[in-house]
């Protein structure tokens, strides 16, 4: 039986995370930190609030007293999740993104390492360190060149060096993700889910018109409980010191997904391209290679693209009905 700790347990990825470990067996309690009292109220940890399985700590990990207080108990597993992850507000807020994500992760590592942990550690990165090396046809591997190309993506590279310093240096357990786009309708500030969202508010009659950046980049795309499942079996089965890329095997541009979302709504959706949604650099094409990963784990891809977008688009409706109604 595992105890585990999720760091940012309030956050979109932090919630989803809890949740899909509740229906494992081999999880005996999870504990997660929250910044605020307030995000108990949240739709995020609405089914996670009144279960006992399911602790809550209050602690700010830029506070490094703070952050040796969390540990006063030990965790089989980590999962680092806390971080800022606005991609285009980094361009206009890049000191406070890099900061609290580079601050966070070195406190938590350093209180780590101080311990002594022996806790299995998951660094959940991203392929935003990869920038725009992608070509067309191209899968990245884990070994190609790091290259971000916003601040956003230069914080969690730093989280993703210094992990592997720690590991290397210190012999933490850390296992480290680079997840690749997914659908996650607790963030707003990814496409698809900021697609959905409008579509949600089109659909009630708060919006009229559905705005969008850039339509062009190409991703390969992954269902959030396919990226949840993932998550656990890097923890479970992945190796110490290891970097994991994850993410989906269908490939799609940013257009392909939005009309699919609009032939799945319940409304006529006219859209409208908005300059202000462009960012100043953009990721072209993004296609992970996962073999490693799915040698290592055997983790297998359960939702196509229709079952996901439908599952996002659900998520949406009922984060609308639960702000109406609160």
């Amino acid at each position: 039986m595992k105890t585990v700790l999720i760091t940012g347990i309030n956050g979109s990825g932090g919630s989803y995370l809890a949740e899909h470990l509740l229906k494992k067996k081999n999880i005996n309690k999870i504990y997660g930190t929250i910044r605020n009292n307030k995000y108990l109220k949240s739709f995020n940890l609405k089914n996670l609030r009144n279960n006992k399985k399911v602790i809550f700590i209050k602690s700010d990990l830029n506070d490094f007293k703070q952050t040796k207080k969390i540990f006063k108990r030990n965790y089989d597993i980590i999962f680092h999740l806390a971080s800022n992850a606005d991609v285009l507000g980094s361009f206009t807020k890049p000191r406070e993104i890099i900061l609290n994500n580079n601050n966070c992760t070195l406190n938590l590592l350093e209180v780590l390492r101080l311990k002594k942990s022996n806790s299995k550690i998951l660094i959940c990165s991203t392929s935003e360190v990869y920038g725009n090396i992608g070509k067309k046809n191209m899968k990245i591997n884990e070994n190609s060149q790091i290259s971000p190309i916003n601040p956003y993506a230069v914080s969690k590279t730093f989280q993703d060096l210094l992990a592997q310093n720690y590991y290397q240096i210190y012999g933490l357990k850390i296992i480290i993700t680079r997840m690749f786009t997914y659908f996650n309708a607790r963030r707003d500030n990814l496409f698809a889910s900021a697609f959905a969202k409008q579509i949600v508010k089109i659909e009630n009659g708060f919006q009229k018109v559905l705005s969008h950046g850039n339509l062009n980049s190409q991703r390969t795309v992954l269902d959030i409980r396919d990226a949840m499942e993932a998550y656990y079996l890097a923890a479970i089965r992945g190796k110490p010191g290891q970097i994991y890329n994850i993410g989906g095997n269908k490939k799609a541009t940013v257009k392909e997904v939005l009309n699919q979302l609009i032939l799945l709504s319940k409304s006529k959706i006219i859209i409208k391209k908005d300059r202000k949604l462009m960012r100043p650099k953009d990721i072209r094409f993004q296609v992970p290679g996962c073999k490693k990963f799915k040698k290592d784990t055997n983790w297998k891809q359960k939702y196509n693209i229709n079952q996901s977008l439908r599952y996002l688009l659900s998520e949406c409706r009922d984060i609308l009905r639960f702000n109406l109604n609160k």
